[in-house]
């Protein structure tokens, strides 16, 4: 099995290449790094991005972490773990743009490996992107869905696509609400078959992130907006704020495992408001959110037509 920091490299070399993109993409700010380093072992560099021409924030962190004992979050779900050191390297992403007509969206791509007096116990890759609109385009949206099937060809094709996309659809669901916390993507976890296929799947995800997002900046960046749009998209990012916190495994290992707490919470909006009993107007383009927040197959159903711009 090839070592670990074979794939530690390739992360480094994303994080890398991701930044670069999204800095061309703004024009405006830059990314700021934090190198930080964990007690138990391992560290990782946290890069944000603030107040930019395109994104109000933009975090995107690597971490490469390990430890001799597993979280109660990790451990319940794998007792056959107990005693086990591990290892954990990852790249995640949160991108909060200032326009409401520009998706935010999130990635994450990962590996883990657990050993037991010097031998391999288990190992696995997850991962995936998912894009979460306010107001959104039908075009955008095939467009998210059809390059998440195509990278998925050379490894299942259209059953790997549609298994990780119910995977996404099944785990990004606020359960209290009754509504999936976009329009999806992939989403997948303790893939372990055949190492270096899945590797080789968990770098296309990697890859196919920005094939899947720079479009849709382009297309919708400078959209224009007002305060109507713009409290509607602070009132939805609290959807995004109770997903996080309640839901999301991610942050729960990271919290449990004593990981650094900023970094684990950069995905968190910089702005965000709550209102009680809110209910868009009958007919809005705020109400229309609604119907993409339910699991749908987006490549099959024709082109039906986009909400016209305010």
């Amino acid at each position: 099995m090839p070592d670990i920091d074979t794939v530690r490299a390739y992360l480094t070399v994303l994080q890398d290449r991701i930044c670069s993109a999204i800095e061309t993409a703004d024009g405006s700010a830059r990314f700021v790094e934090d190198h930080w380093t964990r007690a138990e072992g391992g560290g990782g560099r946290t890069r944000i991005l603030r107040d930019g021409a395109v994104f109000e924030q933009a975090g995107i962190g690597f971490s490469d972490v390990s430890g001799t004992k597993l979280p109660p979050s990790a451990s319940a779900a794998r007792p056959e773990l107990a005693g086990a050191s591990w290892r954990a390297v990852g790249v995640s992403l949160v991108f909060h743009p200032r326009n409401p007509y520009l998706p935010t969206t999130h990635a994450n791509v990962r590996h883990f490996r657990a050993q037991r007096d010097g031998e391999t116990v288990a190992w696995w890759f997850g991962g995936g992107f998912d894009l979460t609109p306010f107001y959104p385009f039908d075009e955008d949206v095939r467009h998210w869905h059809q390059t998440a099937r195509d990278l998925c060809e050379p490894f299942g094709g259209a059953e790997r696509y549609a298994a990780h996309k119910r995977w996404c659809d099944e785990y990004f669901l606020l359960k209290h609400r009754n509504e999936t916390r976009g329009v999806g993507g992939l989403f997948f976890d303790d893939l372990h078959g055949d190492f270096d296929t899945d590797f080789a799947y968990m770098r296309a995800v990697g890859d196919g992130f920005l094939d899947a997002y720079l479009p849709i900046l382009e297309r919708r960046k400078d959209t224009p907006y007002g305060d109507r749009e713009r409290q509607f998209q602070l009132y939805r990012r609290g959807r995004y704020v109770e997903f996080n916190l309640v839901f999301d495994r991610g942050t729960l290992f990271g919290l449990q495992s004593g990981g650094r707490t900023e970094s684990i919470l950069m995905s968190l909006p910089p702005l965000v408001r709550w209102e009680y009993g809110y209910t868009p107007g009958a007919g809005s383009d705020e109400a229309r959110l609604a119907d993409y927040l339910l699991p749908r197959d987006w490549l099959s159903e024709g082109e039906a037509g986009d909400a016209p711009l305010k």
